[in-house]
């Protein structure tokens, strides 16, 4: 799993001209699957996400992690992600998750940020969407599965 996660004043998601999903000050996150992936992740690595100190505190220093009361997200499925960019000029997604599956991980992925109490607003899987924002910083991160110990295969 891979997310693009952006610290941003608001942001928006329109499908063929209408808002499909808004966030005041929050999180833009592009999710994204891999075939290797599996649902068993997804809680930890959402728990992971919520925590990031993204978020300056009264010192100015990113000290601070979502605030559930007052930041949302803004929850965007991005199978690009998944590309492998490494041979040629084409990216190549044959590494990208089965689409049905990864639509009822992106949908479980909603489900589990909002039952931990997080305002989440979403796109829609597989359409086409227009994203705007505005990047607080610009404050940008991935998170990606691979490199989160909890996931490391023990030799």
């Amino acid at each position: 799993m891979k997310a693009v996660i952006q610290r941003v004043r608001d942001a928006s998601v329109s499908v063929d001209g209408a808002i499909a999903g808004q966030i005041e000050k929050g999180m833009l996150v592009y999710f994204g699957v891999d075939e290797s992936d599996d649902i068993s992740m997804l809680q930890p690595f959402l728990e992971k996400l919520v925590r990031l100190r993204i978020f300056e505190d009264e010192n100015g220093k990113m000290n601070l992690s979502l605030d559930k009361n007052s930041m949302g997200i803004l929850f965007i499925s991005q199978f690009t992600l998944a590309a492998d960019l490494s041979r040629g000029n084409r990216p190549d997604f044959a590494h990208a998750m089965n689409p049905s599956v990864a639509e009822k991980i992106y949908a479980e992925g909603i489900s589990i940020l909002k039952n931990m109490g997080y305002n989440v607003q979403c796109g829609v899987f597989g359409a086409h969407m227009v994203v705007s924002y505005s990047n607080l910083g610009p404050v940008t991160f991935i998170l990606d599965s691979r490199d989160m110990k909890c996931f490391q295969k023990k030799v």
